[in-house]
């Protein structure tokens, strides 16, 4: 992948470059929760399935920021 796509994830105008960030954060945070605390099997479950789909949301996000171009550039 050339570097010239990764710069296409860079939208700040983009609502969907904020929700990307905020689901990247809220699954660091939730890996941290399953890694630092003592949580029974359901809690472990339930937070872990929590920071995978997180994860996989994020990764369709970002995804979709790839496959569009920013607003204030010309299309490719």
């Amino acid at each position: 992948m050339d570097s010239m796509k990764l710069l296409r994830l860079y939208q700040p105008r983009n609502p969907l470059f904020w929700f990307m960030l905020v689901l990247n954060v809220l699954s660091y945070a939730l890996a941290w929760i399953v890694q630092n605390r003592a949580l029974n099997t359901l809690g472990m479950l339930l937070v872990g399935g929590f920071a995978l789909a997180n994860a996989v949301m994020g990764m369709w996000l970002m995804w979709r920021l790839l496959k569009t171009a920013p607003p204030d550039s010309p299309n490719e």
